[in-house]
């Protein structure tokens, strides 16, 4: 081929490489075969100087940054990937190249586990987490702070190492924090909290994550902060920076990060030379296996900060620190043959029947094929020998087919036109992976598949399993949700095994089940798509029933996490007479199909005057009756006689002006929630009001952030997390 061809070739391929990965958290490609073609396209760049092109993949990072849905800041230091290598051999040119730059100066190296997440940047002023950005383009991030709130090993606030009691000479605090300063690090999700979600989304018959590190990007872009404290993120830290810190290595800075709070990892080693980097690499090589969470490699450094500063850095990478990436662990084994079932949303999905084989430490004997266009891309055929990867995956996949062990007998499967239980002609609709069956009604797997998902402890929460479901369906007692309310003692009585005893305790599970609040049954209904967080996000956003119903498409796409594809779903489930034929039944039985308007109430604003300004995490008129249902008068004037100004985003700066002038006190949102949550707080409010005016008159030119980066720097940003529970059950009630 020609070579300039090839060199445009690369470049898009790599290009649409990085945005799948980045973007989509949907890679196309193995990290190792990414990093093969980034090779080839830097030989060949170097080979055609003229051809060199700003936009390169070769010059530049991928990028994370979302299209609109986050707010994008400038890092104030560029935020760069590292140079991969999967050999000892080049580690000995890196550090080589290290040590004929630095003149022949001695130094250490910082060996450190390379974290399968996504690439975090925490900044920190007097000790208070101030905001976190990603990656982005390493430019500019987009702004995730309210997430990151939510992961519970980041400290909202840190601790001297030292104690905070600590003075000076002349009696003032002392501490061994930085004023400011940024800590980069990894977001991941553990291989447990991994297999929880991708249970829950199998379960909904939603696309599964691919790993734990696309699972924990994906997470920190999602819009409600609250789902994102579900998903069990973790992150670990690995690199200090800031102007005038006080280290004179690497790992003394993050052993002081550590003794502040800071998740660092004990997972490291100083070594002197390559030998004893490659005697690190082997141990882990086979270590990490046991660790639970996914590492991909090794990172190495220079240690001494020093010696980094000289070395310095390329456009894309720094030259004081390289990564050695694993392998990634396969096995090699036979496909016997081709499952092909049936889900409760008609969903058809292949399983690969394997010869059972060894790998991360279990035996493998089955393997997701996912849907029929996988299938064609790896031209799988019955009696390949075919390689499986498992990284933390329920199911693990096949990712390539050993062709020189291909067989002459081996034969191409044929993907069914018709469901293997019920015999329906499959469907697929325009943009969907996968095939389904359209017989909801009368096939039996789907039928059971939706009484076991409607019965679960995440919907109904009623003691069944699939035996019971099994044995009613056999009996014909059961073929819908609402039939369960129907039944009795005698009907329970004719299941084989059925005492009295357990009976009537099924029957009370159920009679308790009319009590779970409207999201939970949402979810219970089984909308394709709908999943536990999309129900309780559509519940609340339309508050009952009939107006989920009446929707229409518009409507449901401005909802949040509601897309076209879970739009159109919903619009489809609600046209069918049989589904609301069978709300309604379920009505009758006394379920709940809108959210209960019970507003708490107290008196911690009893005589409270407050004006509000901009927006805010819920509608203006929410946040007004918050203000009378705890005894306080809404305004919409500033005057002496005012006692707060709520400030939200984009907040009106004459009202800023006129409340500094009148001394007025300036709350934030997460101020007034922790107010009305906690009489004490409720008591202390206002404390940071000269904070929030300090930090406003800074930069007036954007008034309404200051508001709320002051508020939360100070006593809000520790009272938002310790009150979680009681501000999400305020939040809840509209």
């Amino acid at each position: 081929m020609d070579e300039i061809k090839r060199i445009k070739e690369l470049r898009a391929l790599l290009s649409e490489a990085n945005r799948r990965y980045y973007v989509e958290n949907n890679p196309v490609m193995s990290d190792y075969d990414f990093d093969m073609l980034l090779k080839e396209l830097e030989a060949l760049e170097l080979k055609h100087p003229e051809e060199a092109a700003a936009n390169s993949p070769t010059k530049n990072v991928g990028s994370d940054l979302s299209s609109r849905e986050f707010e994008r800041k400038a890092h104030k230091y560029p935020m760069l990937s590292l140079s991969n290598t999967y050999s000892i051999s080049e580690l000995e040119e890196f550090a080589g190249r290290a040590t004929r730059m630095l003149d022949g100066k001695s130094f250490n190296y910082s060996c450190e586990l390379k974290f399968d997440g996504t690439a975090i940047c925490l900044r920190y002023k007097n000790g208070v987490l101030e905001s976190a950005l990603t990656r982005g383009d390493g430019s500019q991030g987009d702004d995730v702070t309210e997430n990151v709130r939510r992961i519970a090993n980041i400290p909202q606030k840190l601790h001297s190492a030292g104690g905070s009691s600590q003075t000076d000479l002349e009696g003032r605090s002392q501490t061994d924090i930085p004023a400011v300063f940024e800590i980069r690090g990894e977001i991941y999700m553990p291989y447990k909290a991994f297999d929880r979600l991708n249970a829950e989304r199998a379960e909904n018959e939603e696309p599964l994550f691919a790993n734990p590190r696309n699972a924990a990007s994906g997470s920190l872009k999602l819009l409600d902060p609250v789902e994102v404290g579900k998903r069990g993120l973790e992150c670990t830290l690995y690199h200090i920076l800031g102007e005038n810190l006080d280290f004179q290595s690497h790992s003394e800075a993050l052993q002081k990060a550590a003794s502040w709070g800071l998740p660092v990892s004990d997972k490291s080693k100083i070594c002197k030379n390559i030998q004893e980097i490659e005697e690190f690499i082997a141990y882990w090589d086979t270590e990490r296996k046991a660790l639970p969470f996914a590492t991909d490699g090794i990172v190495i450094k220079v240690n001494e900060l020093a010696l980094q500063k000289q070395l310095g850095y390329t456009s894309k990478f720094p030259r004081w620190a390289v990564a050695y990436k694993f392998q990634a662990e396969k096995a090699l084994t036979k496909l016997v043959s081709i499952d092909y079932q049936v889900g409760r949303t008609g969903a058809l999905t292949p399983v690969a029947n394997l010869e059972p084989v060894q790998l991360s430490g279990t035996v493998v004997k089955r393997a997701s094929l996912h849907n029929s266009d996988q299938m064609e891309l790896l031209d799988i055929k019955i009696g390949d020998y075919v390689y499986v990867e498992k990284g933390g995956e329920i199911i693990p996949k096949i990712t390539a087919v050993e062709l020189s062990k291909r067989c002459q007998d081996c034969l191409k499967p044929v993907f069914p036109k018709t469901c293997p239980d019920c015999g329906a002609e499959l469907v697929r609709d325009e943009g969907e992976a996968k095939y389904f069956c359209p017989n909801s009604y009368n096939c039996p797997t789907q039928i059971k598949g939706r009484l076991l998902h409607f019965l679960s402890r995440k919907a109904m929460n009623v003691i069944a399993g699939e035996a019971t479901i099994e044995q009613l369906y056999n009996l014909d007692l059961v073929k819908s949700p609402a039939q369960f309310y129907s039944l009795t003692i005698d009907d329970l009585l004719k299941l084989e095994g059925w005492k009295q005893r357990s009976a009537q305790r099924f029957l009370s599970s159920l009679n308790e089940s009319v009590e779970v609040e409207f999201e939970r049954v949402l979810y219970a209904l089984g909308i394709r798509y709908v999943g536990e967080a999309t129900a309780k996000t559509l519940a609340r956003y339309f508050k009952n029933i009939e107006a989920l119903a009446a929707a229409d498409r518009e409507a449901l796409l401005e909802v949040e996490d509601v897309g076209e594809t879970i739009a159109d779903s919903i619009i489809a489930f609600f046209k069918d007479e049989k589904r609301l034929q069978e709300i309604e039944a379920l009505r009758a039985a006394g379920l709940k199909f809108s959210l209960e308007q019970k507003i708490e109430s107290s008196e911690i604003l009893k005589d409270k005057s407050i004006v509000i300004s901009g927006t805010f995490s819920i509608s203006r008129d929410d946040m007004k009756k918050l203000i009378e249902s705890h005894g306080g008068k809404n305004s919409s004037s500033l005057s002496a006689k005012t006692d707060y100004l709520l400030a939200g985003e984009k907040m009106g700066p004459e009202k800023l002006k006129k409340a500094q002038k009148l001394g007025l006190k300036i709350i934030s949102e997460a101020d007034f929630m922790n107010m009305i949550a906690s009489p004490e707080v409720a008591k202390d409010a206002g404390a940071a009001d000269k904070a929030v005016v300090a930090a406003a008159a800074e930069d007036a030119g954007a008034a309404d952030k200051a508001v709320v980066a002051a508020a939360a720097e100070d006593a809000g940003a520790a009272a938002q997390t310790k009150n979680t529970k009681q501000i999400g059950e305020q939040l809840s009630l509209f």
